[in-house]
């Protein structure tokens, strides 16, 4: 369902600071696939303690989340994310002949993002948002940041080996996490004052056992929400038929043996090695003033039935850090804090 486009709770544009009455915040939001729901938390910390966010720098799904907050849909996407049967996720792209990639995400993508707002373009977001991808050819990151925000989103979520490839401006993206996981060289590009990061790839192991999904209250059923509008009861029933067969059409088109590990765990666990191991590199080299970590070890790349998990780290998270992101915010303005910009391409979408 489609929410209005005022500002979210907590955004600059409702209360605009007179010149040098508050520092600036950018907001990082890291990528991590299912863990992404851990940013919604996140923000809502930074809400509760009336920390406003004035730029959001994104990757894959943080850049997802990123966007619809900065559409005014944040609750929105929490409540069809917590109405939703996780499993059914990729029941709402469609399998293809494996060139590039298993999945083709660009209608769905469309779907999932306009069920929550008419945003069309970066230009009418009421913070501005940078998304970051990878140039597949040239090796290199490239920031997106203007023009229609779907090409950007798709590029930018482009998981290799699971996601085709998206073609923006004559060149091939993919996900922005083959080289910057959590992108704090772009956020530092905006030259806020303090820059808080949110870090989905820590390995920190949560404070509480993952729920099983079979033991996950049914909410869509007992509890009906707004979201069960006509698109989306049309999209469940559509796709529904879906996920039973998901697995099984992989398997059988790419002939796979029932004791091989799952291709889809196989490839996000192995990103999810690497995005670790990048990130590790790349907030040692650029730190941010405040680095948030949720606790989210014991979550697969693809738990999506581990919303409310993920939701409650992310804030406990925020939470744990909120007396730093205060003293640095009550510090004159000119103080000194972490520094360091990192070279990029800047690419409209």
């Amino acid at each position: 369902m489609k929410s209005d486009t005022s500002p979210p709770a907590g955004n600059a544009t409702e209360h605009p600071p007179k010149p040098g009455t508050r520092k600036t915040v950018a907001l990082v939001l890291g990528s991590g696939s299912s863990r992404g729901w851990a940013h919604i938390g996140a923000i809502e910390a930074l809400e509760a303690h009336g920390i406003p966010i004035d730029y959001i720098s994104g990757c894959s799904i943080g850049s997802y989340v990123g966007a619809l907050y900065a559409c005014g849909s944040l609750q929105s996407l929490k409540e069809f994310v917590l109405s939703m049967d996780g499993k059914k996720v990729f029941s709402y792209f469609d399998v293809v002949f494996p060139r590039s990639g298993l999945l083709n995400g660009t209608k769905k993508l469309a779907e999932l993002f306009r069920m929550h707002t008419d945003v069309e373009r970066f230009s009418e977001l009421h913070i501005p948002v940078t998304m970051v991808a990878t140039d597949l050819q040239r090796g290199e990151k490239v920031v997106l940041k203007s023009g229609h925000l779907l090409p950007a989103l798709r590029a930018t979520m482009s998981v290799p080996g699971l996601f085709a490839p998206a073609r923006v401006k004559n060149r091939w993206l993919v996900d922005g996490g083959i080289l910057d996981p959590v992108p704090v060289g772009v956020a530092r590009a905006t030259e806020a004052d303090v820059v808080i990061a949110v870090d989905l790839n820590s390995g920190i192991a949560s404070r509480r056992m993952r729920k099983a999904a079979a033991e996950a209250p049914a909410t869509t059923a007992e509890k009906p929400s707004r979201f069960q509008s006509e698109l989306l009861l049309k999209l469940t029933n559509y796709y529904a038929s879906a996920e039973n067969g998901f697995k099984q059409r992989i398997n059988a088109l790419l002939g796979r043996e029932s004791d091989i590990p799952d291709i889809i765990d196989t490839v996000m666990t192995s990103i999810n090695i690497m995005q670790e191991r990048i990130t590790r590199i790349n907030l040692a080299v650029d730190p941010p003033d405040v680095l948030v970590q949720p606790r989210l070890g014991t979550l697969k790349m693809m738990d999506f039935d581990q919303v409310q998990l993920a939701i409650e780290e992310g804030y406990i998270g925020m939470e744990e850090k909120m007396e730093d992101i205060k003293a640095l915010l009550e510090m004159p303005p000119g103080f000194p804090t972490s520094s360091g910009l990192e070279a990029a391409t800047d690419m409209s979408a």
